[in-house]
């Protein structure tokens, strides 16, 4: 039986998990925490690598028509002025009055009579008013307004003020594309359900430079893209993806069309990734107000206009979350492998994002077993994400691998010494095989590609 993702207590067990085996940790936590600050544990930067990797290899490294950008988190003000987040990038906030707890207007309860707060029941709140969501700092020695600058709420800016530069420098012509993977921030009013909604997140962005005519073309092309690599995280994109076409009045202030692709997590159906048309708007106010040509200039032709821009946005955060969802499974323990349960729980990540590959567990410590297994172990590491384990029993040391993801076991035993060979386990079968010593590396790279 596998456990459905909707499950209540879901992201109790994810959150349990995820610090048991070393995923995510709380931030700050020995000095009692930062509110939904979150660590990224041994296990949890793999993961977190393995999903960036992918993409930029899928979206930057395997196509002719997309360039990478690293820009600065810390931006010229007047970059924030031109871009409108400085006047819109805001929520309606509202304080109950009794026990003062903060809620974004169209996130608060209701009932039959109106709004009640949700943790004392007041009906006893303040006038919305607006809320800037971008984090301050001061740079340099002095804290006034003269030094006061922002981190950056979005990695998309960033690409933009660099249009001209990348433009020069790679004489890439219509349509093309500047990708970026970086941290944003935003003062969440209301951040919660675990690494769902954080101040501080990490963005896997693509603004995609195009002819006008062309952006509704190119806007469901990006959405076959998107979908695409949703199936690849191991999410089943017909039964856990709701798309929303996002509504003219909640579109944000530069998109004449929006598509959300909402994941069904434990908490409700909620937002994984955003497809915008942003329009020409971005260039456009960054030329005007910079003074700065960015207009593209056609090399045939000779004409110069500014180019529209679709945009594919992907959170690494809520990636993770959604492929922990969707791998979770419970299942009953096979004969000799229950440990303290009966049940066996499962992350059944697809291998490529599986932190760790193979585990090498030799049956004993014994001397001469433990150190073939070790040289087993060298020689795996060369090739592949690997980690070694003598401690406990075997069937327990299956469990620890399968919780976090482990596609293969490779167990040394006593009849290793004698015949070179080794048993190979499948995390999702549990089928066992025995494989030659001097096999093994080819044998497992047929298997995890």
């Amino acid at each position: 039986m596998t456990l459905n993702n909707n499950n209540n207590n879901l992201m109790g067990k994810l959150v349990s998990l995820a610090k048991r085996r070393g995923f995510i940790f709380p931030g700050s936590e020995i000095y009692g925490g930062l509110q939904n600050s979150w660590d990224f544990g041994p296990l949890g930067v793999e993961l977190k690598n393995n999903i960036k990797q992918a993409w930029w290899k899928r979206f930057v490294h395997n196509r002719e028509d997309i360039v990478g950008l690293d820009s600065s988190l810390l931006m010229n003000t007047k970059v924030w002025e031109a871009s409108g987040h400085l006047k819109n990038f805001s929520d309606a906030l509202v304080e109950c009055k009794d026990c003062h707890t903060r809620y974004k207007v169209e996130e608060l309860t209701t009932d039959k009579a109106g709004y009640v707060c949700a943790n004392c029941k007041s009906r006893n709140f303040t006038l919305p008013k607006s809320f800037n969501l971008m984090l301050k700092t001061f740079l340099g020695s002095a804290e006034d307004l003269t030094s006061l600058v922002y981190f950056r709420p979005e990695t998309a800016q960033g690409i933009f003020v660099n249009f001209k530069n990348i433009l020069d420098t790679t004489r890439k012509e219509l349509p093309f594309g500047i990708a970026q993977v970086g941290k944003a921030f935003r003062n969440e009013i209301t951040p919660g359900n675990f690494i769902f909604r954080t101040r501080e997140f990490e963005q896997l962005e693509i603004e995609y430079f195009i002819r006008e005519k062309d952006w509704q073309k190119h806007f469901e092309i990006w959405r076959g893209e998107m979908l695409s690599w949703i199936g690849y995280l191991g999410i089943d994109v017909k039964n856990e993806i709701r798309e929303l076409e996002v509504p003219e009045k909640e579109r944000a202030h530069y998109s004449k069309r929006t598509i959300d692709f909402e994941y069904k997590f434990p908490f409700g159906i909620r937002e994984l990734y955003g497809l915008a048309y942003r329009t020409d708007f971005d260039l456009k106010n960054h030329g005007e107000k910079s003074g700065e040509n960015l207009k593209y200039r056609d090399w045939e032709t000779g004409e110069e206009f500014y180019p529209h821009v679709i945009e594919p946005s992907f959170g690494v955060e809520r990636s993770i979350l959604a492929a922990m969802c969707s791998a979770y499974t419970e299942e009953p323990a096979p004969t000799g492998e229950e440990g303290k349960t009966d049940i066996r729980i499962v992350m059944k990540f697809p291998k490529w994002l599986s932190p760790i590959k193979v585990a090498v567990l030799p049956l004993s410590k014994k001397e001469n077993l433990s150190g073939l297994a070790r040289k087993v172990y060298l020689e795996l590491k060369n090739h592949f994400v690997s980690e070694y384990d003598e401690t406990q029993s075997i069937g327990k040391r299956y469990r620890r691998e399968d919780e976090i993801g482990t596609p293969y076991c490779v167990t040394v035993d006593f009849d290793s010494l004698e015949d070179k060979a080794v048993t190979v386990r499948d995390r999702d079968t549990m089928k066992q095989e025995r494989i030659a010593v001097g096999d093994l590396v080819n044998y497992l790279k047929e298997k995890l590609e």
